[in-house]
């Protein structure tokens, strides 16, 4: 009787926590595949993963690693195991996120399914959601209720009469008309918990109209207050435009390509690079937008020019989709597109090592003794074909297989 109340008051304290994905992880195995430890490693094959207590307790050559009594065996031949993927830009504003810390877990289990643990995703980036779903979704996801990946949720800030297009005239945007104003919000979400910002610095007011842009004056303000935090920024551009605020404010990561406008301007790559600014390409929204195939190739080779240029000047690429906003979950797309500009290794960097290193998450992004066990594998390899990375056997995040391949 003590035993079992014991156990429970640990469990509530470990949900409470938020460590509970990983403490009711069990010991697995991963067996027969082929590791790449990181992005640039010589992979090694017939390999054996170890994972204990959420953590990469052993990995190895077959003839080398001692497979645990107690471990769960998957058998990963043919196989290729790699880190865990993070998706740097998706949404959780769709009707079955709603009320989501009182939902039943069912819904939400399989809808985060379809969006995002079958396409391997570990970590993502929440860039406009209301918090009042996300923040105890996360709280289920990491108590054990919903499988689920690690989410980072930004609060978002628009310019003063910024209201997009395509988002419905009736919902109440947080619009900044003054510095202070911008100030007061970034305050406001950060003791609410949140991990971030994003500005829209570029705000689409439908075909034809001028592009509403954020004053870089009123962005900085929101910088420096995160940055005071230690928290990143991101920023919707939309326009050139809305690039130069980017580089004005000092913001960290842009959330979009800027499709249908020229490269960016030798004067933007430098800066790009002095300022340490990443960028995630969301091509296939692009692709995907109701327009003639004339236009959609124009506005994709545009998008595919900038990631190019982008990369070749070394800045780095993190990969994002906008999911949520769009229902495009299948990724095959945004890796065939990302294809045309950056090699297989460098679509995996964006994946795993290039997000782990931007956001400082020092126990991410590679397959690495005392790195955290979070581990997509593949049916295919991705250095021979990039759209393997959508081929996705086990998602598993902290030692916990979150999806497993029907």
């Amino acid at each position: 009787m003590i035993g079992n109340l014991l156990r429970t008051a640990l469990c509530l304290l470990a949900a409470a926590a938020g460590i509970g994905a990983t403490a009711n992880a069990q010991t697995l195995a991963l067996v027969g595949g082929k590791v790449y430890a990181s992005p640039d490693a010589i992979p090694l094959d017939d390999a054996v993963v170890v994972t204990s207590n959420g953590v990469i307790a052993a990995i190895g050559s077959r003839s080398d690693v001692q497979i645990p009594a107690d471990a769960r065996a998957i058998d990963c031949t043919g196989k290729t195991v790699v880190a865990g993927f993070w998706n740097s830009h998706v949404h959780f504003t769709q009707a079955v996120w709603k009320n989501a810390g009182s939902a039943p877990a069912a819904p939400l289990q399989e809808h985060m399914r379809e969006m995002l643990t079958r396409w391997g995703f570990t970590t993502v980036w929440d860039v406009g959601s209301d918090p009042s779903d996300t923040l105890p979704l996360r709280r289920r996801i990491n108590a054990g209720e919903v499988p689920g990946p690690d989410i980072h949720a930004a609060g978002s800030i628009f310019p003063k009469g910024g209201h997009p297009a395509y988002l419905p005239p009736e919902m109440q945007l947080p619009e900044a008309a003054t510095p202070d104003e911008a100030a007061q919000m970034t305050r406001g979400y950060l003791r609410a918990g949140l991990d971030g910002m994003k500005l829209f610095t570029g705000s689409f007011k439908g075909s034809g109209k001028p592009v509403v842009n954020m004053d870089p004056a009123i962005a900085k303000a929101a910088v420096d207050l995160a940055h005071a935090a230690g928290k990143p920024v991101f920023a919707h551009p939309q326009n050139m435009a809305g690039v130069d605020a980017v580089i004005a404010a000092g913001v960290d990561i842009m959330a979009h390509t800027v499709a249908g406008e020229p490269v960016y301007s030798p004067d933007q790559l430098a800066r790009f690079k002095q300022q340490g600014i990443a960028l995630i390409p969301t091509l296939s929204l692009f692709a995907k937008l109701p327009v003639g195939p004339d236009i959609a190739s124009r506005l994709v080779a545009t998008t595919v020019a900038q990631v190019k240029a982008f990369s070749d000047n070394g800045s780095p690429v993190l990969f994002g989709t906008d999911v949520g906003f769009t229902t495009i979950y299948d990724t095959t797309l945004e890796y065939e597109l990302m294809h045309r500009a950056l090699s297989a290794r460098q679509i995996l960097a964006s994946l795993t090592t290039n997000p782990a290193q931007y956001f400082k998450a020092a126990k991410k992004g590679r397959v690495e003794k005392g790195f955290d066990a979070d581990v997509v594998v593949l049916d295919g390899d991705p250095t021979a074909d990039a759209t393997n990375l959508a081929k996705v056997a086990y998602t598993i995040r902290g030692g916990k297989v979150i999806y497993q391949k029907p």
